[in-house]
């Protein structure tokens, strides 16, 4: 038997998310948190492992409805953001449009759905081009829009006016995912909730120090949350993540020591990246930093001689490689190993 003839050839086309483990020194390449929360999983106990977890995560919901203002009736949860991305095209269907390069599987999950495609290329600044995005607004009249902000790869955030120019265009629904938010300078569009019915907020823990959690949530309007939620599978978010996270969410101070010391090693990588001769950092509002380099290909090898993983990002943004903010020894360690490679390519 041939199994490649059962399979729809919407996923026959596909090529599988790469997320291989390399093993490394200093792993920079997958936006995580440098700093966790191991005292959140020692302080949780007394979970029942032969129940069924919380099917509506209350404790967690009101804990997030508290901190962002908004009531629990606007939240829904994923098992990570994954999960909520794939609840929407199922929910909505397509066309599904976002613009490219972008977090890529917001069209792995829409074609893997049998989903047509809008793709709509970022201007030269990777800000949102909106005359061709209205365009295709008009044209393609898509069912879900996916604007991330800051965006991934580029990590830099879209103008709010043009983001706004979106969702006023659009018939359907325009969904913001503020994965990297907490490291940015921007606001977000939470404050905006209440003025766009059509609006979708996406969150996660991921990328603040619970990474393990696979820990995603949306905020919206209620009706949509209701229309979502009838294709959420139950139990979807297990009882161990539920608790710690709630555990950990309680540690306010932790969280802000920890994004504030990211957003200054921030600062001090895109410094020391611009001194290195044949490095061009781009600006960036998230918990890394998109970087040009002469040969691309050949620095990631290297740098992985040197035990430091980042992400090779070549295919996606011509010449380009992804690094992740780590600790500062971390980031000490990157930047002379980079300074290395870079002298000895003259």
């Amino acid at each position: 038997m041939d199994i490649r003839k059962l399979v729809k050839k919407e996923v026959a086309g596909l090529r599988a998310y790469n997320a291989k483990e390399i093993p490394c020194r200093i792993k920079l390449d997958a936006n995580e948190s440098p700093y966790g929360f191991a005292d959140a999983v020692k302080a949780v106990s007394g979970i029942r492992t032969n129940r069924y977890p919380d099917p509506e995560a209350k404790t967690l919901r009101q804990l997030l409805a508290k901190d962002l203002g908004v009531e629990t009736g606007n939240i829904l949860f994923g098992n990570g953001s994954d999960e909520l991305i794939y609840y929407l095209i199922t929910t909505f269907g397509g066309p599904v449009s976002y613009p490219v390069p972008t977090f890529s599987m917001y069209g792995i999950i829409g074609q893997a759905l049998g989903e047509e495609k809008a793709e709509v290329p970022l201007d030269k600044e990777f800000d949102l081009d909106t005359d061709t995005f209205m365009d295709a607004v008009r044209k393609r009249k898509p069912k879900l829009i996916f604007l991330s902000s800051p965006n991934n790869p580029t990590g830099n955030c879209f103008s709010t006016d043009r983001i706004l120019k979106v969702l006023e265009a659009s018939r359907g629904i325009v969904v913001v995912d503020e994965a990297y938010q907490p490291f940015s300078s921007e606001k977000g569009m939470l404050p905006l909730l209440k003025d766009y019915r059509n609006l979708v907020i996406m969150r996660t823990l991921s990328k603040i120090g619970l990474a393990a959690l696979r820990l995603g949530f949306m905020i919206a309007d209620p009706g949509i949350i209701c229309e979502v939620n009838k294709v959420r599978l139950p139990f979807n978010l297990n009882a161990l993540s539920q608790a710690v996270a709630s555990a950990a969410l309680k540690r306010k101070k932790e969280f802000r020591a920890s994004i504030r010391t990211i957003v200054s090693e921030r600062g001090r990588l895109l410094e020391g990246l611009a001194r290195i001769e044949g490095v061009m950092p781009f600006p960036s509002e998230a918990n890394f930093v998109l970087l040009r380099v002469d040969d691309p290909d050949r620095v990631y090898a290297s740098l992985l001689r040197e035990g430091i993983l980042v992400r090779n990002l070549n295919d996606a943004v011509k010449g380009c490689l992804r690094v992740t903010v780590g600790t500062p020894k971390e980031n000490t360690a990157f930047l002379k190993a980079l300074k290395k490679i870079a002298r000895s390519s003259k």
